[in-house]
């Protein structure tokens, strides 16, 4: 076994950011006691979110699970209907609608996005879909347009799972704003988190009066304060889904710092990306791409192996230099729940199978600084895939060259 050199720093997969104002707000919160939320930070926060996404309506809710099951609330969904989305995601995603009793209709990616593939959405589509869930796995966007102009031709609602993507733009559009609605995730493990939360982006003006209530337990509590009713009601189905106050003034903390996480975020993605072109296309090792008019959120940066124990042996390999990486989704068209709730569209998901085996993610966040990034770097450069796989055997991409400059902003 080979051992990190005395004095080699241990490079954390993930460190939480601290924004520099967040204790004073969360004090501030405290010593008010206005604990509940939808208090002045939450205004701050949704302020914020509205900005970057460019979502007239922001939500914000304790987690992007809670925005994900509004969303199915909203659309009414009953036994039996589908709402179809990608199998390479995480299993919210897909619980979310199946606890309103949907179908998820799983299909494949595309092996070198990771997003949803188009050809396998329409095959998917049936006359009992009611949504087209949209991820944009690792803050890529999908290809917008294209699934648009597929659900509009059914008269299907889009979504979009953002919980990857705050900051990232498609066509020079920031993610979020596509779908009727978007989820995002402030888990502590996203570029801006508040521990767990997250947001629901409302983006159809007739959904807007009705994602309150439900968010709210189902009441029309906000038309009380608002002075249009003298008493508030029970009107509709819902639940607790309002982020607690001393959240909102941690993810406010965090937003204001927004574009310096990014900065940094993406620095260390490109320092990764251009130190490993050679190495991966020697090695047969898939980077990610970025096609041409997507600017990616530095939310990760993966790796796709030629092979599984090529996946296990690196993770060996760069565990004894110091270096913690990981794995990603398991495909949730092969997962026990997703087995029993779920079904796979025709054609099955062979991308998905296949990277969930395969990929590899390693250390970004904004504890990490340069050096430990060149660490990282210095450390896959010395190891080799099984049977010395040649340059070029990896996932194709539909790009060519690494990302131009402005898909990497």
């Amino acid at each position: 076994m080979t051992i990190a050199p005395a004095g080699t720093r241990t490079v954390p997969f993930h460190v939480p950011h601290t924004a520099a104002k967040q204790q004073r707000y969360l004090a501030e919160v405290l010593e008010s006691g206005d604990l509940d939320g939808n208090g002045p930070y939450s205004a701050r926060a949704a302020e914020l979110l509205s900005g970057i996404t460019g979502s007239p309506h922001v939500l914000l809710t304790p987690s992007c699970t809670s925005a994900l099951e509004i969303a199915a609330l909203l659309l009414d969904l009953a036994p039996g209907d589908e709402v179809v989305m990608p199998s390479f995601t995480f299993a919210p995603t897909a619980s979310a609608f199946a606890l309103r009793g949907a179908v998820p209709v799983f299909v494949d990616c595309h092996p070198d996005t990771l997003t949803l593939d188009e050809e396998s959405l329409r095959a998917a589509l049936t006359e009992r879909t009611r949504a087209i869930v949209a991820v944009h796995y690792a803050g890529v966007a999908c290809e917008m347009d294209l699934i648009r102009r597929i659900a509009d031709e059914h008269g299907i609602p889009v979504i979009e799972d953002n919980a990857h993507g705050l900051g990232a733009t498609y066509r020079d559009r920031p993610l979020g704003g596509f779908g009727a609605l978007a989820a995002q995730s402030f888990h502590a493990t996203k570029n801006v988190h508040c521990g767990k939360g997250g947001a629901l982006l409302v983006n159809d003006e007739a959904l807007v009066d009705r994602a309150t209530i439900i968010r709210d337990r189902g009441t029309d509590r906000h038309r009380y304060f608002l002075g249009q009713v003298d008493k508030y009601r029970w009107v509709d189905l819902g639940s607790s889904y309002i982020l607690p106050e001393v959240l909102a003034a941690l993810l406010a903390a965090q937003l204001e710092e927004f574009d310096a996480v990014q900065r940094h975020r993406h620095r260390l993605w490109d320092t990764y990306h251009r130190g490993l072109a050679d190495w991966a296309a020697e090695q047969g090792v898939a980077l990610p791409a970025v096609p041409e008019g997507r600017a990616h959120s530095a939310h990760l940066y993966h790796l796709v192996l030629p092979a599984e124990e090529d996946r296990s042996a690196l993770l060996d390999h760069l565990r004894e230099r110091g270096v913690q990486a990981t794995i990603h989704f398991q495909a949730l068209h092969t997962s026990p729940a997703g087995l029993r709730y779920g079904r796979s569209a025709p054609g099955g998901c062979p991308v998905s199978e296949r990277v969930a085996d395969r990929l590899v993610r390693l250390p970004l966040h904004t504890a990490l600084d340069d050096a430990q990034a060149e660490q990282v770097v210095d450390a896959l450069l010395t190891f080799r895939t099984g049977a010395g796989a040649p340059a070029g055997t990896g996932p194709r991409t539909r790009t060519a060259g690494s990302p131009r400059r402005k898909d990497l902003a």
